[in-house]
């Protein structure tokens, strides 16, 4: 890890903190006695803890990237990895958030199917050297899924409307999205002749 760039070794931050995020907030769920022993005293406060771990590893995202950029950073690891690391940390938080009944199942179902799709569209793109850029409706989305997350993870109940107007958001611009780069991109699934 030594000879990696600093971009590159955001990412892998990032893929980490996906397991300590994890933990805090299925644990308390799950009962289990070392989870107690280790927070105890401020389990109160376990969820703001992991929406700390959330926010840094979702911060970790915007820097790895601007960074990679200006310095002329980019590489193939950091190609592969950052969209991987992303995927993963907001599957995982929703998938979570499910378990923890704060967001119904077909929502996530919806959400992460989307992501399929359009990592499969860049595979067969990239076959064809074709790069697809990001839209305006995709960094729409990816914003208000994490303010839904956010949201979740607090699970405040006076402001349970506010995170129902989210998801919904969220879930119409995953769709949108979608929609956006199928029509966009259209041609990438021809056979080349």
């Amino acid at each position: 890890m030594k000879n990696m760039n600093l971009p590159n070794k955001l990412t892998i931050f990032r893929a980490i903190l996906i397991l300590p995020f994890v933990l805090l907030l299925l644990g308390e769920n799950k009962r289990w006695g070392w989870y107690h022993v280790v927070f105890g005293g401020i389990m109160e406060y376990v969820d703001y803890i992991a929406l700390g771990v959330f926010i840094i590893a979702s911060l970790t995202d915007l820097i790895d990237g601007k960074i990679a950029r200006k310095y002329n950073l980019v590489t193939n690891f950091g190609k592969f990895m950052d969209p991987l690391a992303d995927k993963l940390l907001v599957s995982a938080a929703m998938i979570v958030l499910v378990e923890l009944g704060r967001i119904p199942a077909w929502v996530v179902i919806v959400i992460i199917s989307r992501e399929f799709i359009i990592s499969g569209f860049r595979l067969i793109a990239s076959d064809n050297h074709v790069v697809i850029a990001a839209s305006y409706w995709g960094k729409f989305k990816t914003t208000f899924q994490m303010i839904m997350v956010c949201l979740m993870i607090v699970n405040i109940p006076r402001l349970q409307w506010l995170t129902d107007l989210v998801m919904w958001i969220a879930l119409i611009l995953t769709v949108v999205s979608l929609i956006d780069y199928l029509i966009k991109n259209k041609g990438v699934m021809q056979e080349q002749k």
